[in-house]
């Protein structure tokens, strides 16, 4: 792969929870590496997501939805967000056009605009919109945000990420490959395997058990010879109640969220999978900065 005329740098994808980033990430990527799920804020973290083509390096960051926090694990999710805008090379501000943005949206768009980084406004879900709808929304963002590029995008059929591409690449500083052409992430498969069953957990759950519940793997370990990996996760709930929401009638709930959780984890990982989950109750864990730091968030 020739340095000449190659282009490699950190692309952040920023936006208001539900807007699509995790999707849209995962369709460049062409595989899932985002967990995905119609609950707001179901991103916690930065996650890295690396494209590799014939000319350039795309390192893309999925981040947590910009959203005012209400406990120490909301502040800590605002803080990756924009610390991952901080950080990046181009600034990827990413809008449900079928919602729309109100003045919490406007003050976003207007506070990026007058950021001195390479800034790309992504329209995403145009499959949903109609065309005289998303004209008036591309002009209204013209007008906060002038002279930017606007590129309308559908994660979900794939229409235009091309030129998305294309669009970001043209801002990314000329560069040799960060990264091995064939890296994918900068994380470990444990990270993947804890974000995996908390995605199973979400979309089995409801109300409030979703936002004051985390996975830690406790144990992850490839049997060698037996093309098996033995995964042993905790559950951490807010309340007794959420414990029993979890568990359901006679471990139903529970037994669902694994035997789901284990289906992903064998596709991801390519071997099968022995998952063992456990629910424990800790009212803390999401306001303690100890327990955060030991989750990775």
């Amino acid at each position: 792969m020739s340095a000449e005329g190659f282009r490699a740098g950190f692309v952040a994808l920023i936006g208001l929870p539900n807007v699509g980033k995790s999707t849209l990430l995962n369709r460049i990527l062409g595989r899932k590496l985002a967990i995905v799920t119609p609950k707001p804020q179901t991103t916690r973290t930065r996650i890295l997501g690396i494209e590799t083509r014939s000319d350039a390096q795309y390192l893309f960051v999925d981040t947590p939805g910009l959203h005012r926090p209400r406990n120490l694990l909301g502040e800590r999710m605002v803080q990756v967000a924009q610390q991952s805008s901080a950080d990046a090379d181009v600034v990827v501000w990413v809008i449900d056009a079928e919602a729309g943005f109100g003045e919490e949206g406007e003050a976003r768009a207007s506070e990026l605009h007058a950021g001195s980084k390479p800034l790309v406004v992504v329209l995403n879900k145009i499959d949903r919109v109609k065309r005289p709808e998303l004209f008036g929304l591309a002009e209204r963002l013209g007008r906060l945000a002038p002279g930017r590029d606007i590129v309308p995008v559908s994660a979900r059929t794939s229409e235009n990420l091309e030129e998305l591409l294309k669009t970001v690449r043209s801002h990314l500083p000329e560069s040799p490959p960060l990264y091995p052409s064939d890296a994918q992430t900068d994380l470990p498969e444990r990270f993947f395997a804890a974000e995996m069953i908390r995605e199973q957990l979400l979309l089995a759950t409801h109300e409030e058990v979703p936002y004051q519940c985390a996975v830690r793997v406790d144990e992850f370990a490839e049997r060698e010879g037996k093309d098996l990996v033995a995964i042993s996760a905790t559950i951490l709930v807010g309340r007794k109640s959420h414990k029993a929401i979890v568990i359901g009638e006679r471990g139903s709930r529970l037994k669902s969220i694994g035997q789901a959780a284990r289906h992903e984890l064998e596709r991801f990982l390519g071997l099968r999978v022995y998952l063992e989950l456990f629910v424990k109750v800790d009212p803390a864990w999401f306001t303690s900065a100890r327990s955060l730091t030991e989750l990775g968030l």
